[in-house]
């Protein structure tokens, strides 16, 4: 692999081009390293009229509640005004979409039980748990096996 940096000062801040074959599995982790250093360690939330910041890393997931963002740690519930893909894009990348209206923290993830229609996602540690369509199944259980190095 070669390394090689170009120093612009007309840049406002830097720029990362990556040139590989397709499908290289190092790419993906470079590039996960490289999101995770541009990611806030905390997400601003609102409990009632308060607003608080809850670490990226104490989130389960995120779901959709009317016009509102629910947060789910695991024994508190917060909200927030952003907007579900707003905040997905802005995510590391040990978050993943599962339905059209959730969001995961895949570090989290203590198991999942498939049925015909949906998979019931399960919390280490929670009684909470959210559900994941088929439409994400295949990203969900092939995101979780890379994490865990099968």
């Amino acid at each position: 692999m070669r390394i090689r940096i170009e120093e612009d000062d007309t840049l406002k801040e830097p720029e990362v081009i990556i040139r590989a074959p397709a499908g290289d599995s190092r790419v993906q982790a470079i590039q996960a390293q490289l999101q995770a250093h541009d990611v806030p360690a905390a997400l601003p939330v609102f409990q009632g009229s308060t607003e608080t910041f809850v670490a990226l890393s104490e989130v389960l997931f995120i779901e959709t509640a009317g016009r509102l963002l629910q947060v789910h740690t695991r024994e508190q519930l917060f909200t927030t005004n952003e907007k579900l893909y707003v905040l997905a894009a802005s995510l590391p990348a040990e978050f993943l979409q599962v339905a059209k209206s959730s969001i995961v923290n895949l570090t989290q993830i203590s198991g999942f039980n498939r049925s015909v229609s949906n998979c019931l996602v399960t919390f280490h540690d929670s009684h909470k748990t959210v559900y994941a369509s088929r439409r994400y199944y295949k990203e969900l259980v092939a995101r979780l096996n890379e994490m865990r190095g099968y």
